[in-house]
């Protein structure tokens, strides 16, 4: 599938006009430095980016964290989305199907705006298409099957731009490190993380962050979930 704009940016909200516009001139390296190697079979998959906006709420973004059981991502905050089915339209119905069966929500309420660059997760050797769309028509959401999510959420974008909610993660010898956020019960680092940071700068919503914080993944989340304990979980939608 084409990637870039689907829509042209005066149907969608001003606030979503700049992120719509620059869709076409991003490419996966804007994204990720990962790329497969030639000799590597890939599965299809694609992820959700619903923005939407509530009265005296500003624009905010679903995101769901995953089910503390689950073998593979237990407890991580990802989008909705999944791998590609037989059926499917592309990446875009990929990514609505995923995110009705996850969090309940409803696709006549969304408008699909944008397709980005397909990009590359070594971990799952996924090769994901992330969607934008704009939910013009909010509707309930929930975790539709506990054993796979354990919430889902409307997070607000001030609060992922707020510079006292942003900061970096390392692995062990620091071979690896990338953004993170904590905001509103929720821990998200990782291929989500990633997609979030850059996203904010391309919509024009960054705010100027301390890039020098940098803390050890594995301390950094058992900080956050000790104190989420403490606090009686996350706020949902």
């Amino acid at each position: 599938m084409t990637t870039g704009p689907l829509v042209e940016p005066e149907t969608v909200p001003e606030w979503l006009r700049p992120l719509v516009k620059v869709a076409g001139e991003v490419d996966s390296r804007t994204f990720t430095r990962f790329s497969p190697p030639d000799d590597l079979l890939t599965r299809a998959a694609a992820v959700l980016i619903l923005f939407g906006e509530r009265p005296g709420g500003g624009p905010d973004v679903l995101l769901q964290r995953r089910a503390e059981t689950l073998g593979a991502h237990a407890g991580q905050v990802s989008f909705p989305g999944g791998g590609a089915e037989h059926g499917d339209d592309g990446p875009v119905g990929t990514a609505l199907r995923e995110a009705e069966e996850e969090t309940g929500v409803d696709p006549a309420g969304i408008l699909p705006v944008a397709v980005l660059p397909e990009l590359f997760v070594p971990v799952s050797k996924f090769a994901v298409t992330p969607v934008l769309a704009h939910w013009h028509t909010p509707s309930p959401v929930r975790a539709v099957d506990p054993a796979e999510t354990a919430a889902v959420a409307r997070v607000s974008l001030a609060d992922l731009a707020d510079p006292a909610n942003r900061f970096t993660v390392r692995r062990g010898d620091a071979s690896w490190r990338g953004p993170a956020f904590s905001v509103d019960g929720l821990f998200v680092w990782g291929f989500t993380a990633g997609l979030l940071s850059v996203l904010l700068s391309l919509g024009g919503w960054e705010r100027e962050w301390d890039t020098g914080d940098v803390r050890e993944l594995d301390v950094a989340w058992a900080e956050h979930r000790a104190r989420n304990e403490a606090r009686g979980g996350m706020s949902e939608e």
